[in-house]
């Protein structure tokens, strides 16, 4: 992870191609070094060395990294020291009277606190900030999921909708919390279609049938139609 920055720094990136290969090789990585055994000391050794990464990586390569920063800790004493070294900037970024301070160290933070399971606090401080963002609030979710709160947690992830926000990644966190409650009739009245994936209609057709095994496939086919007629859902 050191090397990527120095490795890809004046190599062109602009196809895309580049940042969803590093991407891939992140997520291989990091399960290792989340499940590698360590003592504290060597740990947080090798933190010091990954947050020195992220500070020097040029176009936010190691985003995943903060992203599991929690995990990343390996205890949850470590991740509640972070999360208090790093809750005062990140809640000076969002309360600052002139919005649009950048603190690479965000999702760290929050990663932070979901692991310390420092829920409550999690909540407040995503509630400073102005804008709501999907990429933040995922981990206020996962607070009220932990928290037991799933229909509180469906009403959250609608409310992070808006402007450039991934309708069909909230469509699939929803749609993945009432099947878990077992509210499959919901889940697939709401999301079934719209949270489907595939690149053709049949496709999707078979990504929704596998899914809800227990629904006539009748419906996803007039699902399908209405959705090729312009309906979202």
């Amino acid at each position: 992870m050191e090397k990527l920055w120095p490795a890809l720094e004046h190599v062109d990136s602009s196809s895309g191609a580049l940042g969803s290969a590093v991407n891939k090789t992140l997520d291989d990585l990091i399960p290792l070094i989340i499940k590698a055994p360590a003592d504290a000391k060597t740990r947080n050794k090798w933190l010091e060395r990954l947050w020195q990464a992220m500070e020097d990586d040029g176009v936010d390569y190691l985003g995943p990294v903060g992203d599991r920063w929690g995990e990343l800790c390996g205890s949850v004493e470590t991740a509640n020291q972070w999360a208090e070294e790093l809750m005062p900037t990140l809640r000076s970024c969002w309360t600052h009277p002139n919005p649009g301070n950048y603190f690479h160290g965000t999702t760290a933070c929050l990663s932070c606190l979901l692991v310390a399971g420092r829920y409550q606090e999690l909540l407040d401080l995503l509630a400073l900030d102005r804008k709501p963002f999907w990429h933040y609030r995922r981990y206020g979710v996962e607070a009220l999921l932990a928290m037991g709160r799933k229909s509180e947690a469906v009403k959250y992830a609608e409310a992070s909708r808006g402007l450039n926000q991934p309708d069909l990644t909230i469509d699939q966190a929803c749609e993945e919390i009432l099947i878990s409650s077992g509210l499959h009739d919901e889940a697939y009245r709401r999301y079934g279609l719209s949270a489907a994936q595939g690149n053709s209609y049949l496709a999707r057709f078979r990504a929704v049938a596998k899914r809800y095994p227990m629904m006539a496939p009748a419906r996803h086919s007039r699902g399908s139609d209405q959705d090729h007629a312009g309906g979202r859902r």
